[in-house]
């Protein structure tokens, strides 16, 4: 039985031998290898090509970096003049809306005026129409207040005894008070046409000013068409640089993200490439110290 162990360990023992033989000469030939390429022109060139490579990536990726930050702020700023831009259009459309108001406030007074001055003039024909009827019943009361004293008169001179006391002193009483009363109504036909009058003018300069409001009402309605035309003209330009703008950023990004993404894998190869070599080295290192033990125990 302690043959058979012996003989096993030692087969083992070879076995493990020309492993580590074979790892060191593998071991040498890599460090050969290592010491030739750091001795030799082309591993510096290679390394200087790849630093140089790297360091031109690190400086497009500087600027790509920075040439974003200018483009967030030009956006920013973009956003900012966008937002003042709609900001002017609601005031210009609120301004627009209270223009439209008042013009139709205006109208709607326009219209009042109108219906006033058409109803002054009817109410003047009105008044007209019963000046005229009072002035015929007049005339006809004068002509039979007339007719009343010159019979009255002819039965005056019938008589011949007191002619004082047959004085017609009640018939001018009467027409004296229908004189008042005439002149009253004159007076106050004349006072109403008068305030009539007062009125119609009023009308009318009420009218011209309605008119006159309305006439600036309607070029400030056009002035401000055509600052809301150049606005929307402006802020149509403003989008389109705006997307422009988005697109030139996007594509910047795109490249952006690609050399992120071709370093990236460079780099997850070299971490790969590092931690092969370094297992490698750790099984030698295990290899190495089990061999190790072999042989103390094969001793």
């Amino acid at each position: 039985e302690e043959s058979l162990q012996m003989w096993d360990l030692n087969k083992r023992l070879e076995a493990y031998l020309a492993r580590v033989k074979f790892l060191e000469e593998e071991n040498e030939v890599l460090r050969a290898e290592i010491q030739s390429t750091k001795g030799s022109p082309a591993g510096d060139s290679w390394r200087a090509k790849y630093e140089e490579e790297l360091r031109a990536l690190r400086d497009a990726l500087d600027h790509a970096f920075r040439e974003k930050c200018t483009a967030e702020l030009a956006r920013d700023n973009l956003y900012e003049e966008v937002q003042q831009v709609k900001s002017r259009c609601q005031k210009e459309q609120a301004a627009r809306e209270e223009a439209k108001k008042q013009l139709s406030l205006s109208r709607k007074e326009l219209e009042e005026e109108r219906r006033a001055q058409i109803w002054l003039k009817e109410r003047a024909v009105q008044l007209e129409k019963e000046v005229e009827a009072l002035l015929e019943v007049h005339e006809e009361e004068k002509a039979g207040l007339d007719q009343e004293i010159a019979s009255f008169s002819q039965s005056l001179e019938s008589f011949r005894c007191a002619p004082v006391a047959f004085q017609p002193v009640e018939v001018e009483d009467y027409s004296k008070r229908l004189s008042e009363i005439w002149k009253g109504a004159v007076e106050t036909y004349k006072t109403e046409v008068s305030q009539l009058e007062g009125s119609l003018c009023q009308a009318k300069e009420n009218l011209w000013k309605a008119v006159e409001d309305n006439q600036q009402s309607q070029l400030q309605l056009q002035h401000l068409e055509k600052d809301l035309v150049g606005l929307k003209a402006r802020k149509e330009m403003l989008e389109e640089n705006l997307a422009r703008q988005w697109q030139e950023q996007r594509g910047e990004a795109e490249k952006f993200q690609l050399a992120m993404e071709a370093l990236e894998q460079e780099k997850q190869s070299l971490r790969g490439q590092i931690a092969q070599v370094l297992e490698d080295r750790q099984q030698l290192m295990h290899l190495k110290m089990s061999l190790s033990l072999e042989v103390a125990t094969y001793r």
